[in-house]
């Protein structure tokens, strides 16, 4: 059993609390603009000025190098490059790909952010439910994946699996910012210029729900995840036009 696995996957604020903003970007969002908004919005509730907020988005293709990423793994700049400061290597965005950036503030939850971290895997798997998909942790892999035995084992004999959604978080002041991906619809070959999150193994790949076969739109996705966030971390409200 993965050690995440024993973790509560329950992960809601204080009793009193309000319900978390619930906001769904129009268009596609530079990621400049998105990072530029998330920072701001941290702080704000670090302040005790603004309320939890989870930002639903899409951007235009592009790859960010997280804190530990190995500039080798970027094979080929076919989009424009952001560092940023999430944990966590390379990844891709594009449009077809949901990213949900979650601002919490654990101090209401759990200043645990281990615990955090497996809640968002949970948020994900029970997503992924919905449309009868098993996601599953992995020990020495964060993210989500599904198994592929439709396609060859690797060299080594593993079974092939393809990761379906990517994690990467960082923690300020207990404010937790950035978030996750979920690969909807997104043209998978663009993943091809990096080693997604450093795992350079034919036998691991990416997939997407539509890649599965299952034809999920962004609306249908949209709406699973927020019955599934609703479940692991609390209520939510609506919020138009934001930010």
């Amino acid at each position: 059993m993965n050690s995440r696995d024993a973790l509560p996957l329950r992960f809601p604020a204080a009793v009193g609390s309000p319900p978390v903003d619930w906001v769904v970007a129009e268009g596609l969002v530079p990621y400049p603009e998105a990072v530029a908004e998330m920072e701001a919005r941290a702080a704000a509730i670090a302040a005790g000025e603004a309320s939890e907020r989870v930002w639903l988005v899409e951007h235009p293709p592009l790859y960010t190098a997280g804190t530990s990423a190995n500039p080798a793994d970027l094979r080929e700049a076919r989009f424009p490059v952001f560092e940023t400061g999430r944990g966590g290597q390379f990844t891709y965005h594009g449009p077809g790909q949901r990213v949900a950036y979650v601002m919490l503030d654990l101090r209401r939850r759990r200043e645990d952010v281990r615990a955090f971290v497996a809640a968002l895997e949970g948020w994900v798997i029970a997503t992924l439910a919905s449309f009868n998909v098993r996601g599953e942790r992995r020990e020495d892999r964060v993210g989500v994946w599904v198994r592929r035995p439709d396609k060859p084992a690797g060299p080594d004999g593993a079974v092939a699996e393809d990761k379906i959604a990517a994690i990467g978080i960082r923690v300020r002041r207990w404010v937790t910012f950035h978030g996750i991906s979920l690969n909807v619809e997104p043209n998978l070959a663009d993943f091809g210029g990096i080693v997604p999150c450093g795992i350079d193994n034919p036998a691991y790949g990416v997939t997407s729900l539509v890649d599965l076969g299952l034809p999920v739109t962004m609306a249908d996705a949209d709406v699973a995840l927020r019955a599934a966030f609703e479940a692991v971390f609390g209520p939510t409200t609506t919020v138009a036009g934001a930010p």
